[in-house]
């Protein structure tokens, strides 16, 4: 890849997709909100330039940028990913109608593929809310808006000429993340002494390191295939406990995780929902840093915080 374009590019998942692109020689226009936002974490990257532009906006795109041609469009930016408007439908049907207009404005721009940033919770949004007699939560809104944007999109882009990659993130962590999310939310109960209390976490699920997300990106871009979907996850998928244990061990091994105290009201998904052999065999990833490891780091970035 010569020349792409990245919106939410100053985001967890974004800002890093960033650096390594940029630092690889790749010339990346990185799409940001508004000239208040913080993109100290992009800023001083090499072959970087910055176009402000908002999501409602998206239609001129095209009249902030000269170049034309570019290899890939990669969006992630989405309102909402967290916090409070993870439940609002609004917001998160809004973040549909974006998606298809990035779609849209990148092929007006001579992209060549789109690679969208999707997310487990569409595979376990399904499974919520079209099982007979289930009771899925108002957090599930957020899942339900990356399904409606990728059957939206799916379409849209087989009537263009641009190439649609739906990549799905298990669950991305690491240094630069800061939400409360259950990595976050584990390792600061350890740095505190605080007990660690969890669910039977009998449910299976599955991590990556964000330099691997990164990476896995990239392949994607580089040589993901058209009308695919790309789970990106660790290719090692097993029962949280194990990850819990995993953890424990290398961070806090005189801590004794209690299971079973903190009720469980999600889905278990399949094992075969977390399977990554599409993004290895068509675009040749594999992960390189261990969840042990990946949570040293993870701790030590928290501890100087």
């Amino acid at each position: 890849m010569n020349n792409v374009i990245i919106t939410g590019a100053n985001g967890f998942v974004g800002s890093n997709v960033c650096r390594l692109l940029c630092e690889s020689g790749t010339r990346v226009t990185a799409v940001i909100k508004d000239e208040n936002e913080d993109i100290q974490n992009i800023k001083a990257l090499p072959n970087l330039s910055v176009v402000y532009c908002d999501l409602s906006q998206l239609d001129t795109l095209g009249d902030k940028i000269s170049d034309r041609g570019f290899d890939v469009f990669y969006h992630f930016a989405w309102v909402g990913s967290a916090g409070p408007l993870r439940c609002d439908e609004e917001m998160q049907l809004q973040n549909a109608l974006w998606t298809a207009k990035a779609l849209r404005t990148a092929d007006s721009l001579g992209c060549k593929k789109f690679v969208n940033a999707g997310s487990i919770m569409e595979k376990e949004t399904y499974t919520a809310v079209y099982t007979q007699d289930s009771t899925p939560g108002l957090p599930y809104i957020y899942g339900a808006g990356k399904l409606a944007a990728r059957a939206i999109c799916k379409p849209i882009a087989n009537s263009l000429d641009i190439d649609l990659c739906w990549a799905v993130i298990t669950n991305a962590y690491g240094v630069g993340e800061l939400s409360p999310r259950f990595v976050n939310t584990t390792i600061r109960k350890i740095i505190a002494g605080e007990p660690l209390q969890f669910t039977a976490a009998t449910q299976n699920y599955d991590f990556i390191y964000i330099d691997d997300v990164a990476r896995a990106f990239a392949a994607i871009g580089e040589h993901g295939k058209p009308n695919r979907e790309y789970t990106i996850g660790s290719g090692n998928a097993r029962p949280l406990r194990e990850f819990i244990l995993e953890m424990q061990q290398a961070l806090a091994p005189d801590a004794a995780p209690i299971f079973g105290d903190v009720p469980f009201t999600g889905v278990n998904m399949p094992l075969e929902a977390f399977d990554t052999t599409p993004i290895q065999e068509d675009c040749g990833f594999k992960t390189t840093v261990s969840f042990a490891e990946g949570t040293r780091r993870t701790m030590e970035w928290l501890k100087q915080l």
